[in-house]
């Protein structure tokens, strides 16, 4: 709904096309991402076993060259146990590979790593709330998101009060 998921998958793709005349970004070896929610039924791995699978072997494929992208790790499970391996992988990109990354989260608590972790900044997509409502403004700001948006969303969606 705010954009973070186009905005992430953009920076991919920035990354090895540049639709400018010109531009000064970092070179990468690799870029790997975890965007989106699927499953493999057919070989029995659920939506959050597939989550982690994918995750893992970006763990052991990444590079400190490396873009790594991350949307939502975590999330299939329950939300000690979700905000726990986020934290971890938050934390084993940050300390131990020194990678770029960018890793979207609704935990509201992960931002608050950033105090331990130098290198981590932290940004939020823009949402103006008034009278009428809430409206998702697609922009990215510095800064980090104090509320959760997930009651608008499903009302937009028109699920019945």
């Amino acid at each position: 709904m705010s954009g973070k998921s186009t905005f992430l998958r953009a920076n991919a793709i920035i990354t090895y096309f540049v639709p400018a005349s010109s531009a000064r970004i970092g070179l990468v070896d690799s870029i790997l991402s975890r965007v989106g929610a699927t499953d493999d039924l057919a070989r029995n791995r659920s939506t959050f076993m597939t989550e982690m699978m994918e995750t893992a072997m970006i763990l052991h494929n990444a590079t400190p060259r490396s873009l790594v992208i991350l949307d939502e790790i975590g999330r299939g499970t329950s939300t000690s146990d979700g905000l726990a391996i986020a934290t971890s992988v938050l934390e084993y990109l940050h300390d131990q590979l020194g990678c770029r990354c960018l890793f979207s989260t609704h935990y509201h608590e992960l931002p608050e790593e950033s105090h331990r972790l130098p290198s981590m900044k932290c940004v939020t997509s823009q949402v103006q709330e008034t009278a009428k409502g809430i409206a998702f403004l697609h922009r990215i700001v510095p800064g980090r998101s104090t509320n959760s948006y997930g009651i608008h969303c499903a009302e937009l969606a028109g699920l019945p009060s």
